[in-house]
């Protein structure tokens, strides 16, 4: 299930393509996300100054970077530097997403990331980060008082990445989501690595967890059902992973999952018998796109990984 559709709302806002030749107007309804074609001759820190010299950048409060060159080995880290550079311009900066693409513009582990932590730093009213990518994806430790979303998506997440978020510290973070992926596209790590992890960043404020599109969505589950943060938070996502009836029956057993307002599991290789009792739990069970083991020769798949 490659990412086909683009991008409709972020930030609660509707997103809108930026056209040189349209009028500007900032608001809190729309978006801008700046992108270039394969034939654009502009590079995106060019279309990033042209678009920031077209408004009022005190204003502006949120931005979507989408395809950045049509070269695969090209990474964000020129686009990265002139954001930061502009940092003290852009002082309510609250929500960014880097590597909005859908597979037809670039497959998700084929998009290029760089260090993103820079902006981390030079935006410290930044709210929400949605990053696309993980190749070459790097973040350092950070410390950051106003991160309310972050969220990662990737086709295999490396453990470095996580190891760093582990380090890191959030104390507004209500919305954690990470999509793991699968080892052949660059997922390391264990379930260890992501207890640690999860350890150290929930909040009093965490409502929603996302540990999606995983290999490892059973050893989560079982994990997951044994843990008593389940039972504080709204939502616990595991959808577009490998879970089967070892994770469901977890669930299905866990006395902190009836406690969430929703269990989404779509994306799913988990038996009928055990979808009928996980629908017969209190809550929003999500057990869409059920998957057929027999059809993949007895193997799995995470929804998204190339």
């Amino acid at each position: 299930m490659p990412i086909s559709e683009e991008t409709v709302t972020f930030f609660n806002r509707t997103v809108t393509e930026y056209d040189p030749a349209e009028p500007v107007t900032l608001s809190d309804d729309i978006v801008y996300r700046l992108s270039l074609d394969y034939e654009d001759e502009q590079t995106m820190p060019e279309l990033i100054e042209e678009f920031l010299g077209r408004i009022d950048k005190t204003q502006l409060t949120a931005l979507i970077i989408g395809a950045w060159s049509d070269e695969s080995d090209v990474s964000s880290a020129s686009l990265v530097e002139t954001l930061v550079q502009h940092a003290g311009e852009l002082p309510n900066l609250r929500a960014l997403f880097i590597g909005d693409m859908t597979y037809e513009e670039r497959e998700i582990s084929w998009i290029v990331q760089s260090d993103l932590t820079p902006l981390l730093s030079a935006f410290p009213q930044l709210e929400e980060l949605r990053v696309r990518g993980s190749d070459s994806l790097i973040f350092q430790p950070f410390t950051h008082a106003k991160l309310r979303t972050l969220t990662i998506e990737s086709g295999g997440l490396p453990a470095s990445v996580a190891e760093a978020l582990a380090a890191s510290t959030m104390p507004a973070l209500a919305h954690l989501e990470l999509w793991l992926g699968t080892e052949g596209y660059g997922f390391s790590g264990d379930v260890a690595l992501y207890q640690k992890l999860v350890a150290k960043l929930r909040t009093p404020a965490l409502e929603y967890l996302g540990l999606r599109n995983a290999e490892i969505a059973d050893a989560l589950a079982v994990w997951l059902a044994g843990y008593e943060l389940v039972g504080c938070l709204k939502t616990l996502d595991l959808s577009l992973g490998t879970l089967g009836d070892v994770g469901a029956e977890a669930l299905f057993n866990s006395p902190y999952v009836p406690k969430l307002q929703t269990l989404d599991l779509e994306h799913h290789y988990i038996s009928e018998e055990w979808q009928e009792k996980l629908k017969s739990l209190p809550i929003t069970v999500d057990l869409s796109d059920p998957q057929d083991e027999e059809e993949d020769d007895g193997d799995r798949y995470v929804a998204v990984s190339e």
